[in-house]
């Protein structure tokens, strides 16, 4: 159904899901990160589907976390809700199954915390991708500093979190946040061809690749991410947050 907020069909033995939230740049929520551990479970039980591709809807892949929902978190709910979404990430990543994340425009905060646990990411060259959360008195609580930290490194991770920046598909790729870069308009397509590609290969061969590449990146992964929803709870229910989250809705809702 168009009306659905996270989309799923298959296209033979790849499965699309789209973030459809369009209005609001994709921004993911509760009901997103249900809907997505749903799709996933599905996905996990289907022997027809190989690989999987994650877009967004409209000229963003996902702009980020849905602040209006940030606000009303004290830290009991910022730290369950970051434990069950980190849950629904791990299902992502744990699937046996390749995914790819189709960049096809900003992927911010908590959607390149998404496109993080993917197992490749290719970017259309007007993606726009960072973490701006440090500047909004929080921290990233999908994922984000455990993940970005393999994917870039330790110098570069730290760059991109303290000094909030905004990089392009180039630069992305150049550290190694992003496989390749796109044609323009054509990340999508891209995805999709690379992962009817990966489809042909031996799905047992391709499972035991990515149990070997899961366990020499993500020892010590598990307490890591218990750290991060328990400073990410905290900073949500803090006062500074609050303020810098509430002036952030009121300049956009004054676009």
């Amino acid at each position: 159904m168009a009306d659905e907020i996270v989309l799923y069909h298959k296209e033979g033995p790849v499965g699309l899901i789209t973030i459809n939230r369009p209005e609001v740049r994709n921004a993911l929520n509760g009901p997103v990160f249900q809907a997505l551990g749903d799709i996933l479970s599905r996905v996990a039980g289907d022997d027809e589907v190989r690989v999987i591709v994650i877009a967004g809807t409209g000229n963003a892949f996902v702009a980020g976390a849905d602040i209006n929902e940030l606000l009303s978190f004290d830290s009991v709910r910022g730290w369950a809700e970051s434990r069950f979404n980190h849950s629904v990430l791990s299902i992502l990543e744990g699937l046996g199954k390749p995914s790819i994340a189709a960049i096809n425009g900003a992927a911010l905060g908590g959607g390149l915390e998404l496109a993080l646990a993917c197992t490749l990411r290719f970017a259309a060259p007007e993606a726009k991708m960072g973490f701006p959360e440090l500047g909004l008195g929080i921290i990233p609580g999908f994922g984000g500093t455990q993940r970005l930290i393999r994917a870039v490194g330790h110098a570069k991770a730290a760059e991109l979190l303290l000094r909030r920046s905004i990089i392009g598909a180039e630069e992305a790729k150049a550290i190694g946040l992003v496989n390749d870069v796109t044609p323009q308009g054509q990340a999508v397509e891209v995805a999709k061809g690379v992962a009817h590609d990966l489809s042909s290969l031996s799905p047992t061969a391709v499972r035991l690749t990515m149990e070997l590449l899961s366990h020499a990146q993500h020892e010590g992964f598990d307490s890591g991410l218990a750290l991060e929803s328990a400073i990410a709870s905290l900073t949500l229910s803090s006062a500074e947050a609050k303020k810098l989250l509430g002036d952030f809705v009121g300049k956009a809702k004054k676009k």
